[in-house]
């Protein structure tokens, strides 16, 4: 399993700092009913139950399988719900601003994208349950690891895909001068596609960490955990919680949401 011990301090301050957002995120959907954007709470919740058996795992045994296993499943479920409410920003624009402009139609981006990762995130999970069984039972943990892998890899080409469809929506929709013709939409959408590319640069992080191996560089220095998995995440919710969608874009209209 993990060959170092995680740290207590940023832990305990990733729990905190997760539920001062959560806190904020359900009062900014209930002021702005924005129902719509209510899986990013969720996701906030499962940061700050992963971030405590995490401070369980660096206070109490890094070593135990359990510890490692909950708090595997928690941060890395988690940016999945976070992904989910970005995709519906993404689908709440398109019928704002006129499904002429997207590639696709909004409700086929929320089923397919969502779709693809909570595929990425049941291999994930399962390969990582089985990389710390085999690691506890002094096993090859490789074929466990390219599951994981596999997962991972899987979820960076379809975010990329997603990417590529926002882009390419904004592009033609900025290019007929249809959005950003106010400074509040302008650093609206310039938050979003931040928020968007960090969640991306988390994902790409732990694509390169699994490939190295569980006791490799990336996943054996908590610096690399500190800026790229945790920091990413933080950064996305709390430039959601300056720049609610609920206040920018309001409440969907003609959405297939």
């Amino acid at each position: 399993m993990n060959s170092y011990t995680p740290s207590f301090a940023l832990a305990v301050f990733a729990t905190v700092l997760f539920l001062l957002s959560f806190l904020v995120h359900t009062y900014q959907i209930w002021r702005y009913r924005s129902w719509y954007f209510t899986t990013v709470p969720v996701a906030l919740t499962l940061e700050v139950v992963g971030y405590i058996f995490r401070s369980l795992s660096a206070h109490v045994d890094p070593y135990r399988l359990m510890f490692f296993i909950l708090q595997y499943f928690f941060i890395v479920t988690a940016p999945v719900l976070l992904s989910a409410g970005i995709y519906t920003i993404l689908s709440v624009m398109i019928n704002r601003v006129g499904r002429r402009y997207s590639p696709l139609p909004p409700r086929w981006i929320l089923g397919i994208f969502i779709s693809c990762d909570i595929v990425a995130t049941v291999v994930q999970v399962t390969g990582a349950a089985l990389v710390g069984s085999r690691y506890s039972n002094n096993e090859d943990p490789t074929s466990a690891n390219n599951i994981l892998l596999g997962g991972l890899a899987f979820q960076v080409f379809t975010f990329l895909v997603f990417i590529a469809l926002t882009t390419l929506f904004l592009y033609r929709s900025l290019r007929d001068k249809v959005v950003a013709q106010e400074m509040k939409m302008k650093v609206f959408i310039a938050a979003f596609l931040l928020a968007t590319l960090l969640v991306y640069l988390r994902t790409c992080f732990r694509l390169a960490e699994t490939s190295q191996g569980l006791e490799e560089n990336l996943s054996t220095h908590e610096v690399y955990f500190a800026c790229l998995e945790f920091a990413p995440i933080a950064g996305a919710a709390l430039l959601f919680n300056i720049w609610h969608p609920g206040r920018c874009l309001g409440r969907p209209v003609h959405t297939d949401v």
